[in-house]
């Protein structure tokens, strides 16, 4: 069966979902608490109630196509389209009662991302990308030059980053230092603009599904470090695969933050 672009009914209901899942994730926060999962990170109550009311949806809004999802199964699906899910990016900040996290859905057809999904429900923004046509937060259509016109200074790194600072002590970081603590939103803020790049040590699949198209259409230059994401198998099992990446406005940024990157696959 050929994999079709989603209709307008189909994009319209994921919006619907996410605003479900949105809502619910804003009444539970500051009023839950997390546990461990077994790599060390955190979960909660509402990543699992977000995980099921997103898959169970999905299976609705596109019946028959496979789900990728950071609580569920993190096997790449055989069907020709599939859909990769974050239901809550930055669980450690909701737990803590910091105002900043995501929900990622992405629509892979043929190993790429096709209609994508980004949700800052405490923000109550929406970034919606579709393959080819463009990139919207919350309706308006957002373009390069909205990147391009601004003088950010800021360079966005996850926590395991910070360790090429420390191997590199004689070196001057190219940039002010920034830590959102949400792998998929310190990606975004480069095509938003509020950043002028960004380097991710240990991304997931789910982590970097939605924002990798964001970042496409808005002509962000992309440095895939080591495993690039857009020659995935079916069948792969993606539960320990990393997908380190360096991610800048433009191109001489982001050969200023190529070595750094480099470092991070020696630190």
């Amino acid at each position: 069966m050929v994999a079709v672009a989603l209709s307008s009914q189909q994009l319209n209901a994921v919006h619907q979902l996410l605003d479900r899942v949105a809502e619910r994730q804003r009444q539970d926060f500051g009023n839950i608490s997390a546990d461990l999962k077994s790599d060390g990170t955190l979960i909660t109550t509402c990543d699992r109630w977000s995980d099921e009311a997103i898959t169970s949806g999905l299976g609705l809004i596109a019946p028959g196509e496979g789900v990728l999802s950071e609580e569920g199964s993190k096997s790449v699906p055989t069907t020709q389209a599939y859909w990769v899910v974050d239901p809550l990016d930055g669980t450690t900040n909701f737990a803590a009662g910091i105002p900043y996290w995501a929900i990622s859905v992405a629509r892979w057809v043929d190993g790429v991302p096709s209609e994508v999904f980004l949700d800052v429900p405490s923000l109550r923004q929406r970034i919606v990308a579709i393959r080819g046509k463009g990139v919207w937060r919350n309706g308006k259509l957002l373009t390069s030059d909205t990147r391009t016109a601004s003088e950010s200074a800021c360079v966005s790194l996850c926590s395991r980053s910070i360790r090429v600072l420390q191997r590199r002590p004689d070196r001057r970081f190219p940039g002010k230092i920034r830590l959102l603590g949400v792998a998929s939103l310190n990606l975004l803020s480069v095509a938003m603009g509020q950043t002028a790049g960004a380097l991710e040590a240990t991304p997931k699949i789910w982590d970097l599904a939605a924002v990798w198209l964001v970042l496409s259409e808005l002509e962000c230059p992309i440095i895939w470090l080591s495993r690039d994401p857009g020659s995935l198998n079916a069948g792969d099992d993606l539960s320990d695969a990393d997908f380190p990446v360096v991610v800048a406005g433009n191109v001489e940024m982001l050969e200023r933050l190529r070595e750094w990157g480099e470092a991070l696959l020696q630190a």
